[in-house]
């Protein structure tokens, strides 16, 4: 069974008053957290199961494609503000993280020919279920981010780091368009900070109050839904 979340165990940096409300809720919510655990591990291990021959091909056109890895392994900010590295299938060229923004923005030059296909159907996400496995992330939960826009978060917004982050979320649906809005004129990076990040928290502690097995699934099926509209 999960166990209690105490306030005292957190990193300096996240004890602040603002989180308190949703340790509490949290802490009552204990069972459906247990079962969301058990309904991660199962529905990931299906997944890469039936997707394994997609997954072996994506990796091979990643690899024909452009120099560099399958993988994208970049640095997040994970439960109780731990660093984790995200599997994410390549999308970009090697080193993309050092040519430009920790953002992507529409018609983003570090794309590779098979990135922007991976990009348009999700599919570089999907690798994420091997962190879903290892217990790093969940199939749904608040999108990770990198540190610095971690830094960045109003004291309430820490609230979301309570748990795992998650392959998809509500916000991840509603911004699926996020880099259009990116490149809509002005610091990209400005946008992303002070207007979208806070609407994406509006959504992502929402999901913090009715946390439960029937949730994710309808979240899924949105995701899945939203990906075949674009």
């Amino acid at each position: 069974m999960v166990k209690n979340v105490q306030y005292q165990e957190f990193p300096q940096w996240m004890q602040k008053e603002e989180i308190k409300p949703y340790i509490e809720l949290l802490n009552r919510q204990k069972a459906s957290l247990f079962c969301k655990r058990v309904f991660d591990i199962v529905v990931s291990a299906l997944i890469l199961l039936l997707l394994s021959p997609i997954f072996l091909l994506l990796a091979a056109a990643i690899k024909i494609d452009s120099r560099g890895p399958v993988f994208y392994r970049q640095v997040r900010v994970g439960q109780y503000g731990r660093d984790f590295r995200i599997f994410k299938f390549r999308s970009m060229v090697q080193d993309a993280d050092k040519k430009g923004l920790a953002l992507t923005t529409e018609g983003d030059s570090r794309i590779t020919r098979v990135g922007k296909l991976i990009r348009k159907c999700r599919l570089d996400e999907f690798s994420q279920v091997l962190n879903v496995l290892e217990g790093t992330m969940s199939l749904v939960g608040p999108r990770p981010e990198v540190r610095k826009y971690v830094d960045a978060y109003e004291p309430e917004y820490l609230a979301t780091l309570l748990v795992p982050p998650g392959v998809t979320a509500t916000a991840s649906i509603r911004f699926k368009d996020e880099d259009e809005l990116l490149n809509s004129g002005g610091d990209p990076e400005e946008i992303y900070i002070h207007q979208i990040l806070p609407e994406k928290m509006r959504y992502n502690l929402e999901y913090l109050d009715h946390i439960s097995v029937w949730q994710d699934i309808k979240i899924m099926v949105q995701t899945v839904l939203a990906v075949f509209r674009r």
